[in-house]
């Protein structure tokens, strides 16, 4: 079977696990800058560039990883999220794009792969792929709103990039996530189909939105569902939402989108809303709680966690749902579906 075909077999059979938070579980290492920075030489500071550790202090990622499996996951999502040479940018390690890329995938797919040969059960990993801290879609610049600090074709190289690295570096998937503007996600399935024509087979693509407000929009304005219809002609393997809110805030929207899309859907909330301090306190069998009333509604097909959830949430997430049957998908009438801002459906 291809990849696509083992990840929908299992996804069949149960509710699938992604694994959980990066950033809190990086902070708990308590790292200097020399271990961020390593011998690499680089003109600025990297304290805080989470995703250099693959070539510096490659023990950090893979011990996290290490530690989302045996919590459960099926799913490792590699620790690429601001590996791409627009946000690298600030850290002067542009050049180092590919190699961070590269040894990411390398390392989560030797992980992945390890759990695999102890009992059988596939691991899969999705190459992450952040929106980078520019936007297509809107100004930085209130007295120039036609003004883009970049254009199409150049995000869609800086995603090239990205993705071919990660694929050559053993990654099942391209997860598109954390879309706060609908045009940067569309650059990116756009440089996911020339690399897939490039090598010849298919890349399925994940792809997950971000709200920023409670009425279910994205930066760009999007409603869950028009979003949807802005990207369902890449035929993504899963959809879905991931930070923004906790599970209470995002239930609304989780059952709009498993309503109206006809692909596997994957939510990864955060622990929670963070407090005063910016620290998430949402206890994992709270958040497994949660997430498990998506299941019992037969809402979701795969579930994980996002910004404070730690492997103690993965694992609880993982219990809660076990035995619980998968989302099936819907059947849609045949109709055309377009978006604005809003969708708009035009009857058959």
């Amino acid at each position: 079977m291809t990849v696509r075909e083992q990840f929908l077999a299992a996804a069949a059979q149960r509710i699938l696990i992604t694994d959980g938070a990066f950033g809190t579980e990086i902070q708990g290492w308590k790292l200097s800058e020399a271990d961020y920075a390593g011998n690499l030489g680089l003109a600025k500071e990297q304290k805080g560039n989470n995703d250099i550790l693959a070539l510096t202090k490659p023990e950090v990622p893979e011990a996290i990883h290490r530690a989302y499996f045996e919590a459960g996951a099926d799913i490792a999502e590699t620790n690429t999220f601001s590996a791409n040479r627009i946000s690298q940018a600030d850290y002067a390690a542009e050049h180092l794009v590919r190699e961070i890329n590269l040894e990411s995938a390398r390392l989560a797919r030797r992980i992945a792969d390890e759990f695999t040969a102890k009992d059988g059960r596939p691991r899969f990993v999705a190459g992450a792929i952040g929106p980078t801290n520019k936007t297509l879609s809107l100004s930085p610049d209130v007295n120039d709103p036609g003004y883009r600090e970049i254009d199409w074709d150049h995000l869609v190289e800086v995603y090239h990039e990205q993705a071919a690295a990660l694929v050559e570096g053993g990654a099942d998937f391209i997860l598109i996530e954390t879309v706060f503007d609908t045009l940067n996600c569309k650059a990116g399935i756009m440089a996911v189909k020339q690399l897939e024509q490039e090598l010849g087979r298919d890349i399925p693509i994940m792809l997950s939105m971000t709200l920023t407000d409670l009425s279910g929009r994205n930066l760009s304005g999007h409603t869950v569902e028009a979003f949807w219809n802005a990207v369902r002609h890449a035929k993504p393997l899963t959809i879905g939402l991931n930070c923004s809110f906790g599970a209470s805030q995002l239930r609304p929207h989780v059952r709009t989108l498993s309503q109206i899309a006809d692909a596997l859907i994957m939510v990864y909330p955060n622990a929670g809303l963070p407090n005063e301090l910016g620290q998430y306190d949402e206890m994992p069998e709270t958040t497994a709680g949660l997430v498990r009333e998506w299941a019992e509604a037969g809402q979701v097909n795969v579930l994980g966690g996002c910004c404070g959830s730690t492997p103690a949430h993965i694992a609880a997430i993982a219990k809660a749902c076990e035995g619980l049957p998968p989302r099936q998908l819907p059947q849609l009438e045949p109709v055309t579906r377009l978006a604005g801002l809003e969708p708009f459906v035009i009857a058959a």
